[in-house]
């Protein structure tokens, strides 16, 4: 079995993507907690290896990479036994590509903009607009999943790795936003057929949701 360090913290949906994906891949992590409230991703041997001092990073025998997006596809590439999570096909790998640059650049940034100011920048109350924007990319999520029943198709890719560690994390902020008939039917499905999921994900996520909960709670007061 192969064996590789992730460098991480279980809060991070991004991170919970590449322990999801591990799991399916049948790949061992050697989980490093990398506490990024105590500094822990600026020490000198972590900006060696990732200078962007971000995580997920990985450390697959010498050879380091970070951002989430990727690593799936490297490990995908890398230690996938077929091409069924991450198809070689070029036209089906493009959509699986779009809705990887989709979670990044919509749904998990809207995401951000809306909570994070609250959470981590001290503002003292949510933009009215920024919640258009996150449930406008919600509403494009519920589109895909009318047209498959996976996020890129008709079979689970590493697209869904990525946009379920996105969307049980909004489910346990506020599970209100997530209530679209699509996005419900497939978020169960892959609770169900996703290996490890709840100590590899909605464990992770409810943390986060209880922070966020308690920022929230605090600008209500």
């Amino acid at each position: 079995m192969p064996s590789i360090d992730l460098y991480y913290m279980p809060l991070s949906a991004p991170c919970r993507s590449i322990m999801m994906l591990a799991k399916a891949l049948d790949v061992h992590l050697n989980l490093k907690l990398t506490d990024l409230m105590k500094g822990e991703h600026m020490r000198p041997e972590y900006l060696k290896m990732n200078p962007q001092h971000t995580i997920p990073t990985i450390d697959d025998n010498g050879f380091y990479l970070w951002e989430s997006r990727a690593i799936l596809q490297y490990l995908a590439n890398q230690y996938a036994k077929n091409d069924t999570l991450y198809p070689k096909d070029p036209k089906a790998r493009a959509i699986v590509d779009n809705r990887l640059y989709f979670d990044m650049g919509t749904l998990y940034q809207k995401f951000g903009e809306y909570y994070y100011p609250v959470m981590f920048k001290g503002a003292t109350s949510l933009d009215e607009e920024k919640r258009k924007e996150l449930d406008n990319a919600l509403q494009l999520l519920e589109g895909y999943l009318t047209q498959h029943k996976y996020v890129a198709g008709d079979h689970l890719t590493i697209a869904d790795f990525a946009l379920l560690a996105t969307v049980e994390t909004i489910e346990a902020v506020d599970s209100r936003q997530i209530e679209k008939p699509h996005i419900r039917n497939w978020l169960n499905k892959c609770r169900s057929e996703v290996t490890g999921y709840k100590e590899l994900n909605a464990d992770g996520a409810a943390v986060f949701g209880g922070m966020a909960k308690g920022a929230l709670q605090k600008i209500q007061a």
